[in-house]
């Protein structure tokens, strides 16, 4: 089996996901996809059915009851992939606002030490992101910096969501006490990983906003990060007691 698995959460994205699902198998380096499927009623699951035999073995689809959240879609994939042995474990959008290309070079990066590695929009102070309201690009811009004042977290984009994790990294963090489902989920996931002692590179991407699909970001995802991180500086972060060192 692969060692790479890109777990990408669906829901409402019929018109992206066959493509994404053909784009990031026509990189070298086997990779392997994951969809989580959020019981999408416009037909993604469907979709995503009628590519499984086309590639067997690569492609795999995980179906839930219902639209759970970012984070709860995510934990549930690293389970997945931990008990399939998976070594690096990534994590993208359905949209094309990550570069399916850039799969390449967080891979190589956690190939040449990194535990885990971030597709950073504003690392270095340089803001890449295309076809964002200035509002928005400034709203998540200033949300890094918020929680890099809180809690000490030194990464530029702390709430980015195209990540490799490596294996050691997602056995150790205890998933199970992984609470936050929105942008915090993707702050707490890195604070975590920081404080267990994990390298963390900052790989320097264009992000794209979507041009198919409509976004799910809501002020309510925002409100939970802003609310969230305070919570998380004062959280007591412990390994997994059943995984670490495995």
């Amino acid at each position: 089996m692969a060692d790479k698995l890109v777990i990408i959460p669906t829901f409402n994205e019929k018109e992206n996901v066959e493509k994404i699902i053909r784009k990031v198998f026509s990189l070298a380096g086997d990779f392997h996809v994951l969809i989580i499927e959020d019981n999408s009623p416009d037909g993604t699951a469907a979709i995503v059915r009628g590519l499984l035999n086309e590639f067997p073995h690569r492609l795999f689809m995980e179906e839930r009851k219902g639209k759970l959240g970012l984070g709860t879609a995510y934990i549930h994939g690293f389970k997945w992939a931990l008990v399939q042995n998976y070594q690096y474990i990534f994590e993208m959008d359905a949209d094309f606002s990550h570069n399916p290309d850039d799969l390449l070079r967080l891979y190589d990066a956690c190939k040449n030490g990194a535990d885990a590695a971030i597709g950073s929009r504003y690392v270095g102070g340089v803001v890449n992101v295309v076809n964002w309201p200035m509002g928005r690009v400034l709203m998540s811009y200033f949300a890094s910096k918020y929680v890099r004042i809180i809690t000490g977290l030194k990464i530029a984009d702390s709430t980015a969501g195209f990540i490799c994790y490596t294996r050691k990294v997602l056995q150790t963090i205890w998933l199970d006490r992984v609470k936050f489902v929105g942008y915090a989920f993707q702050i707490e996931m890195k604070l975590t990983t920081s404080k267990l002692g994990f390298r963390i590179v900052e790989v320097p991407i264009i992000f794209t906003d979507r041009t198919e699909g409509t976004s799910k970001m809501s002020r309510g995802i925002f409100k939970e990060a802003i609310i969230g991180v305070i919570k998380l500086r004062f959280k007591r972060i412990r390994p997994n007691p059943e995984l670490a060192g495995k």
